[in-house]
C-alpha cells in the first residue's frame, strides 16, 4: 500500500526531472544557434575578397586582414609542435611510468590550478620573461611560447583522463605477450586514448584561437605579411582575434569586427572537423 502511494509521486518527480533537463538542454542549444546565426548574419554580408586577401593600408584605404590569417595559422602551427610532445608525455609518464602518487597528486593540482589562471596574468608573465628576459621581442614566437604554457595544463589533464580510461587488462595482456612497457603504450594505450588527445587538441586549437589579452602583450599587433614562417615568427603579429580587438575596441568598426567574429567561426569549424577526419585515419 504504501508502494503504491509512492508511486505515483515517484512518477511525477521523475516526469518533472525529465522535463527540466529537456528544457535546459533546449535552452543551451537555443542559445548557442542564436549566438552562431547573429555572428553571421551581421559577419557574412562583410566579408569579401578584398577582405582576405589584402593587408591593411592608410594609404589606399583598405581594410585586409590576410596578414592576421597567416599569423593565426603560424601561431597554431608552432605552439602545437610545442605543446602536443610536452604534454603527451608529462600524461603518459605520470599515468603509466610516475610511481610516487603524492608527486602525481601534486603535478594535477599544479595543472588544474594553472588552467584557472586569467591569461592576462599569462600574458604579462610571457612579456617580462620571454620578450624582455630572454629577448625575443614581442614577436610571434613570444607569442606561440606563451600560448604553450596557457595551454599545456588542459592538454595534460585530457590525455591523463583518458589514459586513465584505458581498461587494466589491456596493460595486462600485452605486457603477459611479452611486449615491452614502451611498446604496450605505443601500440595500445596511446590508440585506445585517442579520443581524449584529440578533444584536448580541438580545446588548445580553440583557446589559441581565441586568445587576445595575452598575445597583445607577447605577440603585437603587426599586420605585415613576412616573406616567410621564419621571419613572421621573428616579428610582431596580430592574429585574428586581436585584429577584431583593434578594429571594435580602438577604430569602431563593428562590420568588420563581425566579418572577423564569422571567420573564426568558420575557422574554428573547420578544424574540428579536420581533427575529427585525422582522429578517424588514426584510428584505422
Amino acid at each position: 500500500m504504501l508502494q503504491n502511494d509512492r508511486s505515483p509521486r515517484r512518477r511525477l518527480r521523475d516526469n518533472l526531472l525529465r522535463g527540466a533537463i529537456c528544457v535546459a538542454a533546449a535552452t543551451t542549444v537555443l542559445l548557442l544557434v542564436s549566438l552562431i546565426g547573429y555572428i553571421f548574419m551581421r559577419g557574412l554580408p562583410y566579408i569579401s575578397w578584398e577582405l582576405l586577401s589584402t593587408s591593411p593600408s592608410a594609404l589606399r584605404g583598405t581594410i585586409g586582414i590576410l596578414p592576421n590569417i597567416l599569423n593565426t595559422f603560424y601561431m597554431i602551427l608552432l605552439a602545437l609542435i610545442i605543446v602536443l610532445p610536452l604534454g603527451i608525455g608529462a600524461a603518459v609518464y605520470l599515468n603509466e611510468y610516475a610511481t610516487n602518487r603524492r608527486f602525481v597528486a601534486i603535478i594535477e593540482f599544479a595543472t588544474e590550478t594553472l588552467a584557472g589562471i586569467p591569461s592576462i596574468i599569462y600574458g604579462l608573465f610571457g612579456m617580462l620573461f620571454f620578450c624582455q628576459f630572454l629577448g625575443l621581442q614581442v614577436s610571434l614566437r613570444s607569442g606561440a611560447l606563451t600560448l604553450v604554457i596557457m595551454i599545456l595544463p588542459t592538454i595534460i589533464r585530457t590525455t591523463q583522463e583518458s589514459l586513465k580510461t584505458v581498461p587494466e587488462s589491456y596493460r595486462e595482456g600485452a605486457l603477459g605477450l611479452g611486449a615491452t612497457k614502451w611498446t604496450m603504450i605505443r601500440t595500445i594505450i596511446l590508440p585506445s586514448s585517442l579520443d581524449g588527445i584529440v578533444t584536448g587538441c580541438i580545446l588548445a586549437i580553440g583557446r589559441i584561437v581565441g586568445e587576445s589579452a595575452a598575445l597583445i602583450f607577447t605577440a603585437g599587433i603587426g599586420a605585415v605579411i613576412a616573406g616567410n614562417i621564419f621571419q613572421a615568427m621573428s616579428r610582431s603579429g596580430g592574429t585574428l582575434s586581436v585584429a577584431l580587438y583593434v578594429y571594435v575596441f580602438e577604430r569602431g568598426k563593428f562590420d568588420v569586427g563581425f566579418a572577423i567574429a564569422s571567420i573564426l567561426m568558420l575557422l574554428v569549424f573547420g578544424i574540428n572537423l579536420l581533427a575529427k577526419f585525422a582522429k578517424r585515419r588514426l584510428s584505422r
